[in-house]
């Protein structure tokens, strides 16, 4: 599917079927492609951890976008909260003393998508990864009912983290809008082909509208 045949919501959300499977990666990928197919785009990083003061995402966005730093880049609007450990948000904002305002977040997507067409918002890990003690992206994405992106691979246990992922969503009433295939991890080629064979049927059955797209080896 050609990314100027897909008709993408003003705020779409990316999320991954765990941490390091190239999420931050494919979020640049799909907005330097959404750019080139002619789409006003940026992309933002709902909390950013292991970082001071400048999200390490944000700039790898734009490095795979071949765009310099944005203003909304050096104001924070498109990293809104960084927290210095790297671990999950719960944890990083304990550690730092702080707690996380998802007002905060919510105000900053507001201002980018009034100024933007389209924004991309990475999230923090997986799906199910604790926002706070009592509060996972899962319940952030329920309760704004924002169209998501899920970021697979072919790694063996892939399949599992897919479907516990997509369940997940199913169970939270969280629209899925589409998955993005990272060939990045591909070891085993009749591993790999099988994955993505059975996650494309799984999805056509389950999910029929939703988009797949497969990136590229080398972004």
């Amino acid at each position: 599917m050609n990314i100027s045949d897909i008709n993408f919501p003003p705020v779409l959300f990316i999320t991954g079927v765990g941490t390091d499977v190239g999420k931050s990666i494919a979020t640049g990928w799909l907005a330097r492609e959404m750019a080139n197919a002619g789409l006003n785009v940026i992309t933002q990083k709902m909390i950013q951890t292991g970082n001071l003061d400048m999200s390490e995402d944000i700039l790898r966005h734009r490095e795979i976008m071949g765009i310099e730093l944005q203003t909304v880049d050096r104001l924070h609007i498109t990293a809104p909260i960084i927290y210095t450990y790297p671990a999950s948000p719960h944890l990083a904002a304990a550690i730092d003393g702080k707690s996380t305002d998802l007002s905060v977040i919510d105000s900053a997507t507001e201002s980018l998508a009034k100024q933007y067409a389209h924004v991309l918002v990475e999230g923090a890990g997986g799906l199910m990864v604790p926002i706070t003690e009592d509060y996972l992206t899962a319940d952030y994405l329920h309760d704004r009912q924002l169209p998501t992106i899920v970021v697979i691979n072919g790694q063996l246990g892939s399949i599992n983290h897919a479907l516990l992922t997509l369940h997940a969503l199913k169970t939270y009433h969280i629209p899925l809008f589409g998955v993005i295939y990272n060939p990045y991890f591909d070891k085993d080629p009749i591993i790999c082909a099988d994955t993505k064979r059975y996650l494309r049927e799984w999805l056509s059955i389950n999910f029929e509208n939703a988009v797949w797209l497969e990136m590229p080896m080398k972004v």
